[in-house]
C-alpha cells in the first residue's frame, strides 16, 4: 500500500516547542522566507518561513527519532529502498497575517537532492488550538485525505504524493518536514 500513514505520539508536546525554540534559535539560523526548489520564490504557490535544523547544532535526537519510526513504517508499509536522510530538516511557520500556505505540490523535483526523496515525514508541531486553517492534505490517487492536527504525530507519504496546506487565517501552524532518499522509482 502507498498511502500516506499516521504515527501518533512521535514527540511529546514539550519536544515539539523545543524543536521550534531550535528552529527560532540564531544558531541555527532562525526563520527565512520559504523558497521552491531551485531558490524560486512564488507567494501564490508557498507562503512561510522556515529554518533547518541541523543534528550538529542540538537537533541530533530528533533526527534519531524520526530514523527510527521511518525504518519501523518503511519496512511495514512502503518497502521502498531507503540509503539517507540526505537533506536537514525544515522547519515551517505558516502565518495567519501572512497567509501562510503550501498550494498542491510533491516533494521529487529537479534538484540533485529532491530527485532522490523516496518519503516525506511531517510531524506537527503546533498544538491544532493555536491556529486555524493550515490543514495538511494529502491526495493519494484522487482521494483527498485531512493530516491530523494532533501535536507530536507524524504522517509519513511518498514524496510522489500530491500534498498542500491550506491557507493559515490566525495563529501559526509550526510542521517539521524531513525527506528520506534512495534511488530513483522505477
Amino acid at each position: 500500500m502507498l498511502c500516506p500513514v499516521t504515527i501518533h505520539s512521535v514527540f511529546s508536546s514539550a519536544e515539539c516547542e523545543h524543536i521550534i525554540a531550535l528552529a527560532q534559535d540564531e544558531a541555527s539560523g532562525g526563520f527565512e522566507t520559504a523558497r521552491l526548489v531551485g531558490g524560486v520564490l512564488h507567494g501564490n504557490i508557498r507562503r512561510a518561513r522556515i529554518s533547518w535544523l541541523d543534528e550538529e547544532k542540538g537537533a541530533a535526537w530528533v533526527l534519531e527519532r524520526i530514523v527510527k519510526m521511518v525504518a519501523d513504517v518503511n519496512r511495514n508499509q512502503f518497502d521502498f529502498v531507503l540509503e539517507e536522510f540526505g537533506e536537514r530538516m525544515q522547519v515551517a511557520a505558516y502565518d495567519g497575517d501572512a497567509g501562510g500556505h503550501f498550494d498542491w505540490h510533491s516533494d521529487i523535483g529537479d534538484g540533485v537532492m529532491a530527485a532522490r526523496r523516496k518519503l516525506t515525514v511531517v510531524v506537527q508541531l503546533s498544538p491544532a488550538s493555536s491556529y486555524d486553517g493550515g490543514l495538511l492534505t494529502t491526495n493519494h490517487a484522487g482521494h483527498e485525505q485531512d493530516s491530523t492536527k494532533e501535536i507530536g504525530a507524524a504522517i509519513v507519504f511518498p514524496a510522489f504524493v500530491l500534498h498542500r496546506v491550506s491557507p493559515v487565517s490566525c495563529g501559526i501552524r509550526h510542521s517539521l518536514t524531513t525527506w528520506v532518499h534512495g534511488p530513483a522509482f522505477r
